[in-house]
Formats: C-alpha cells, structure tokens, sequence
C-alpha cells in the first residue's frame, strides 16, 4: 500500500498530461442568494448592502482630497511590507518605528483596511494619492481570471500578503510603547473593520469591499481567515496591544473568533464521506473549493491547511470536531509526503528530481478526488507533472515546498495536551 501511495505521487509514474482546464470562480452577487435558504437571504443582502456602502465611501473620501486643478500624485509602487513584528518591545518606541506608523496610519483606507504590498518605510501617503497599488494585472481583455474590474482600484483594503491584520499588530505594539489617540483610532478602525469584512457564515473574503472574481471567495491562501480570527481572539482575550479595547467591541470579536472556527469545520473538503485538506479558497455561499488565477486550479492545499491546522490546534479544550479535523489533517499530510526528490534550479529552470535523501516535499495543491499532485500553467491547463509546464510557471510559482512540516512538528505536542 505504502509502494502504490508513493507512486500516486511522483511524476512521471504515469504518462504526463495534461488532465483539464481551469474555469474561474464564482463571484458574490445579490443574484446568487436565490441558492440560500430564504431564512439566511437578508443578512447576505445586508452585507452586499454595505460593501457598496464602504466602496462609494473610499472613492469619496479620495476624491474629496483633490482642489480643481490639483494634480493627482502618482500610486504607491510595489514593495515589501518592511513593517517588523518581530523586534524586540523597546524598538517600538523609537523614531524608526513612529516613522513607519505614520506611514501606516496614512495609508489606512476610510473603510479601515490597508492594502498589500507597500513598503511602510516609504513616506506617506499625500493627499489625493491612491490608497493601493496599480493592479498587478494591467492587460485586459485577456480573459485573465486576475484582470480586475478597474486596474486603479483594486485591493482597496485586503487580507492578502498578510496585509491589514499585519498593520494593525504593529501599531498596537507602537501605542503599548508610545500611546497615542491616532493610533488607538486606527487599531479600533482596523478591528471594525474586520468585524464588517467578515461574511454571515463567518469566513473572510480576500479583498473588502467586495471586488468581484476569486477574490470574493473565503480566503485561506496566506492564512487570511487564520490571521483575522486569530487578531480577534487576542482582542477579546485583551492581549498586549488591545488591552484598551473596550469590553462591548472584545465581545463583538470573541463572537467573530468563534464564528470563524465553525466555517474552517464546515469548509474542510470530504471525500468519500473522509476528512482530508483545505482548499486555498471557497466559495462564500455554498463552500465548495473554487480557483483563483489561471494557473490556481481547485484543489487540496497543502500550505492552506498547514496554517488552518495549526490555528485550530490552537484552540483551547478543542471540541470533538475540532479534534476530529485536526487528526484527518494531520494523517492525510503524513500520507502524502514525498521523499528522495528536491525542487530545484536546474539549467531548464527549477524541477523536481529524484536526489536520494531529501524532502519530505508536498505539493502546493492536489487533485480532490484523487489526491494526486496537480500543477497549472498561464493558459489555464492543469497538468499532472510539474516539470511539464512552462518555465515562467515553474520558476514562479511554489509548486512544492516543506509548508507542513511545522504542523506536524507541533503536533506531538498538541496530541499529548489533548489526549
């Protein structure tokens, strides 16, 4: 069994191909609610209601900003965060960190979220300067599953690349330091505004407000339902950095927290009646696994799961169904490890081949129902062979990677806390 597992896994075990074609995901629209029952219908309603609500309010608040005649200034350029949380506590205090807090603080869109990608070193934000990037897609008309609506306006406010919950840490570490009005009103917008951000069924979407595409599904690429859940357990536990929060908005996050466990449960894929893995993204109404750009077909996420595993086993007194997607987790990713092969740069790009040895490695993503590694390309393919794909894909993409392997460390640990 284990010999027939292994060759499940490797490429080359059968003859490459490419074995389907990725479709897009289903957006939010007050059109789809007609598939709830009519019970849930109005509270959905009510959150599209007020996602258009808060997308007129960043626009007019933008605008408002620029006199007639005023030039526009140019968009923040890409860049890494460069926003630490790691420092030791006394850094916080310093120029260095006021400076990168009221970068921070610039940048906050009226609805109370950030944006991704932006180097918080860089000054602030000027008036009439856009609070995000230019899209990182700028082609349209391509059918990109990535092409946004409006290529000026997009990611008005994320969960992605650890954004919006990462600025909210790091101004409550300045404020335990160096307290400040400012600074305790963005912490309480940013909070709020994740308590806005968050669907009825207690899932968060990658970008808020609504934006259309995947990005409406409930996110779990780079932990953002984790990450968010995981912001307000420590708002309501009053944790450093949130101990000003007041009592009424704590219990307004402990019941957020909670909510987001009970769709991490509902939302961890079955087959054949078994609990197995995460995908990166659901859809918001129905739960089902959904794709994401062209080359991000659904599947079974490894690096997802890793990181819902771990927020579970976080949990204190964990429930049996805690407990119960927690051991399925762990003994799929102990099943699907793949050893003696290394991805790696090669004079043909990086490949996966054989090196006696290493690993354990595992896929970024796997088919549902087969649990076979599944690997996309720019044009929408998905192929069974990651060294089948084109070069760009493969050199850019994380297609394999050791992402479990801190969960499965920490889950002695877990196991013998709760035996």
């Amino acid at each position: 069994m284990k010999r027939l597992l292994l060759l499940t896994l490797l490429p080359g075990a059968a003859l490459a191909a490419v074995i389907g074609h990725n479709t897009p995901a289903p957006e939010m629209s007050a059109a789809r609610l007609a598939e709830l029952p009519a019970a849930q219908r109005p509270a959905w309603q009510a959150y599209l209601d007020r996602s258009d609500r808060q997308m007129a309010l960043d626009r007019a608040t933008l605008a408002r900003e620029l006199k007639a005649g005023d030039a526009v200034p140019p968009p923040p350029t890409a860049g890494k965060m460069n926003a630490p949380l790691d420092r030791e506590p006394a850094w916080y205090a310093s120029d260095d960190a006021a400076r990168i807090a009221a970068t921070i603080l610039s940048f906050q869109t009226p609805s109370g979220g950030w944006s991704k990608n932006q180097d918080r070193r860089g000054p602030p934000r000027r008036p009439g300067q856009r609070y995000a990037n230019d899209a990182e897609t700028m082609t349209v008309g391509t059918g990109s599953f990535d092409e946004p609506r409006d290529r000026f306006w997009t990611f008005v406010g994320t969960l992605d690349n650890d954004a919006t919950h990462s600025e909210i840490r790091f101004l409550a570490r300045v404020n335990e330091q160096h307290p400040g009005d400012a600074y305790r009103a963005a912490i309480l917008r940013g909070i709020a505004y994740l308590l806005m951000a968050q669907y009825p069924n207690g899932g968060w979407p990658q970008n808020y407000p609504l934006e259309g595409g995947f990005h409406d599904g409930i996110t779990f690429n780079d932990d953002a339902v984790a990450e968010a859940a995981r912001l307000l357990q420590d708002v309501a536990d009053g944790a450093p950095g949130f101990a000003f929060v007041p009592e009424p908005l704590r219990r307004q996050a402990r019941t957020a927290a909670a909510r987001s466990v009970d769709v991490l449960l509902a939302a961890q894929v079955r087959v054949d009646g078994r609990l197995t893995l995460w995908p990166q993204q659901v859809d918001a109404l129905t739960l089902a696994p959904i794709s994401a750009r062209n080359y991000e077909p659904r599947g079974l996420a490894s690096a997802e799961s890793a990181g819902v595993l771990l927020f579970l086993m976080q949990q204190p007194r964990p429930a049996p169904a805690i407990r119960a997607a927690v051991e399925a987790g762990i003994a799929w990713l102990q099943a699907h490890a793949l050893r003696d092969h290394a991805f790696t740069m090669t004079p043909d790009g990086r490949r996966l081949v054989p090196q006696p040895g290493a690993g354990p490695l595992w896929a970024r993503l796997y088919d549902i129902s087969t649990g076979r590694p599944i690997f996309g390309d720019w044009g929408k393919t998905i192929h069974d062979d990651v060294n089948e794909i084109s070069k760009g894909r493969r050199n850019g993409y994380a297609w394999w990677g050791i992402w479990p392997q801190r969960v499965l460390e920490a889950y002695p640990r877990w196991k013998a806390a709760n035996p």
